[in-house]
This record gives C-alpha cells, structure tokens and sequence, in this order.
C-alpha cells in the first residue's frame, strides 16, 4: 500500500510538473466582425474545452469590434488585470509588442509537437504573426475581401454567370451594363458597391495597392509606402469607379455594404469572406464570388484576429491559454468556426476534414479566399497604428468625397505618418 501510495504521489507530481492537473481560471476577450453568429459558436467552443478540462474554467468575454476589444484588453492590461488569451487583430502586433503587454507564443510552444503545430498555419497569414524572429500570435478569424456578384444581375446584364471581372478595367466594363436606371434617371442598382469609410475601406484599399504591384507598409512597423505611384494608381481607381457611374459617388460604409448586396441594391460587392455565412443565409438568387479584381494582377490582403497571450499572468495560465488556443485551432474545431462564420480556416489540415470538405462541396464559394491567399500581402499596420491608419482613412475619404487628388492625399498622409514613425528609426 505504501509502495502504491508512492507511485500515486510521483505521477501527481509528474503531472503538476507538465502543466495539466493545475486549475487556471481564464479570462478570453473576443471581437464580433462580421455578420455571423460568432458569440455562439464562440461560447459553444468554449464550453467543449471546459468540458475536456474539468481543472480550468474560461470566462469568455464578447468586448465588441476589433478597436473595441484592443483597448478594453490594453485598458485591463495598463490596470493589473489582462485577459489570459485575446483575439486582436493581426495588424495589432506593432501595438501590443510596444505596450509589452503580450507573451510570444513562440517562447511557450517549443517542443517538437509544437514547432509542427505552429508550422501547420498558412503562411499567408503568419506574416503578420511574427515580429523581429518571434511569433506573437497564431491565426484564427482570418479573412481576405473578395468580390460577391449577384448571378442573375449578370445573366440579366448579358454577362457570363461564371466569370467574374477579374482586372479594374473589367470591372468598369461590366459595372456599366450592371447599373440600372428607372425612367427618372435614379440608380436602382449599382454595378459595384466598394466600402470606401473608415477602416474598412483602408483595408480593401490596400489590397489594390498589392494588385497595383505595391505594398503600404513593411515587416518592420516603421516603414510604410503611401504615396508611391501604385498606391497613387489604386487610390485614382477607387475614384474612377464614381466617376464612371459604376458605383455612387462620396462615402460608402463598410456596414451597409452586405445589407446593400441582399436587397439587390448593387449588382457586386468587395467585402470580407467572413460575410460568407450571412450571404448564404440571406440571398434569395444565386451568387458567385470571384478574386479582388486586380490592377496589374490578383492582389488581396489578409485582414481579422489572431490568438494572443498576455503577459502578466502565471506561468501555469500561460500553459493553459496556450493549450486554449491549441483547441481552437485544432481542424475539427477551426471547421466548425470556418463553417459558421465564413472566415478562412487558417490551417491546411483543416480543409482535409470529412465536415470541411462536404462544407466547400456545397459551398464552393468558400475556397476563393483561401485560394487567394497565394497572391495576398499582408494587412497595412505599423506602430501606432490608430493614428497612422487615420492618415490613410482620412486620405481615401478626401479623394472619393471630392475634396484633394488621390495624390495630393496620399502626400499629405505620408508626411504625418513619417512625422510619427520617425521617433522609430
């Protein structure tokens, strides 16, 4: 008995030593943004992990957008009392390394099983996950824009139902015989529908940029390119697109856009592939989704949230989050949130799942953006972001409202942004 009791002893003490018999009570902030049911499938996600590990419990919190939810956690942080584990978007990096308020994954997932797990992502979306050799964070609501067509507005308009425009001038051509007029003279539905407010349309902008042969900011949160001529180019087609009469000329929200495209408001949208599950639920015609149509070639950006860990916390609740995170992007798990939220599952051991490949057999929608990530860039960020991505914001708006050239803004926005990242160099 007493030998027993000794064996029962090591292998508790083994078990300790691993990190898996310790209770730790988490603390997971999250963002919503599409229009899907995320809180769900979060909270569903959630539970099953609590389940699977009776010893921790996770407080999962919805903190609103993707702005929202950094500064609420930034907030915590500042005050003593971070989130265990956040989704943040990936173009925060710059932001959270310079607060020092997050822990690389890197230095937690070491092991051999751990290098192969985090090497299982794709590459497409690590660019913007690991800054100066470490990686920060790991994907998991990863999103690229892509065009929606509405395919009996094409049929209508004598267009080929399967063949999407796929460069600018395409896009012009085709959204002239998509936009109808009544007997008055008012649009009853636009060629094209292009968010062209807030950060949204700094997204999808940037995509343009990389279709344009460019790219708005670097690996190093320094140095950004905004006034160059294939940022200049892609800015002038966003205001051509107005002037053409293909899309209505001033502000486009980035909101509406979907809700636009399901009353058949416009003929095409540029939106998030994480709109997939709305529009599916919602459309009552038949839809496509092609490539961003491109300037000089196809061209995206990747955009949404990674998985981050605070700093802060114990080392026993770092183990923890990072077995969390290791749940939540696990294939069958990254299907589920891929399936009900239209986001890119982030892995390619994802897509070779039963659930996953029956999912883009019915909805083959769903394989353009992951497709597209061979020709996406990653998103415009650097220190200081918020203000930084201002500049670029106010840049857009000013050249689609009429008020400066394409080039004139983005000037404008180059100095201010080397105004504040100089104290970088």
């Amino acid at each position: 008995m007493k030998k027993s009791n000794k064996i029962i002893a090591g292998l508790t003490a083994m078990l300790m030593s691993t990190g898996s018999a310790f209770a730790a009570d988490l603390e997971f902030y999250f963002p919503v943004g599409v229009n899907a049911p995320a809180v769900q499938t979060i909270t569903d996600l959630v539970d099953a992990w609590v389940v699977q590990n009776p010893q921790h419990t996770v407080k999962a919190i919805y903190a609103g957008n993707y702005d929202e939810t950094t500064t609420k956690a930034l907030t915590a942080a500042k005050a003593g009392s971070p989130p265990h584990v956040a989704v943040l978007l990936a173009a925060d990096i710059f932001t959270l390394v310079e607060e020092e308020v997050v822990t690389p994954i890197s230095d937690l997932a070491n092991s051999d099983a751990d290098k192969e797990w985090l090497d299982g992502f794709y590459k497409g979306f690590m660019k913007d996950a690991i800054f100066e050799g470490k990686t920060y964070a790991v994907p998991f609501q990863r999103s690229t824009p892509v065009l929606y067509y509405n395919k009996e507005a094409f049929k209508k308009a004598g267009l080929d139902i399967n063949t999407p425009p796929k460069t600018w001038e395409e896009m012009i051509e085709m959204g002239k015989k998509l936009t109808i007029k009544d007997d008055n003279g008012n649009v009853t539905q636009w060629g094209t529908r292009v968010p062209t407010l807030g950060g949204g349309a700094a997204w999808i902008y940037g995509g343009l940029v990389i279709s344009n042969g460019g790219l708005l900011s670097s690996d190093n949160g320094v140095d950004v390119h905004l006034d160059t001529p294939e940022a200049i180019g892609a800015l002038e087609f966003l205001v051509e697109l107005a002037e053409q009469g293909v899309m209505a000329k001033g502000g486009i929200s980035w909101g509406d856009t979907p809700k636009a495209f399901i009353e058949g408001n416009t003929a095409s949208m540029w939106t998030s592939t994480g709109n997939l599950k709305f529009v599916s639920d919602n459309a009552d015609f038949d839809w496509g989704v092609g490539f961003m149509p491109g300037g000089k070639g196809p061209g995206a950006p990747v955009g949404g949230g990674n998985f981050y860990i605070f700093d802060g916390i114990t080392d026993e609740e770092k183990a923890a989050s990072l077995d969390f995170i290791k749940y939540m992007t696990s294939a069958e798990n990254a299907a589920k949130w891929s399936i009900a939220t239209g986001y890119i599952a982030p892995r390619a051991d994802t897509w070779e799942t039963p659930v996953m490949k029956e999912y883009a057999a019915t909805l083959p929608q769903a394989l353009v953006a992951r497709d597209q990530l061979e020709y996406a860039g990653r998103e415009f960020a650097s220190f200081q972001r918020g203000k930084v991505t201002s500049f670029l914001i106010d840049a857009v708006e000013a050249s689609v409202g009429g008020q400066s050239t394409p080039a004139e803004a983005l000037a404008k926005a180059q100095k201010l942004a080397d105004a504040v990242l100089n104290e970088y160099k």
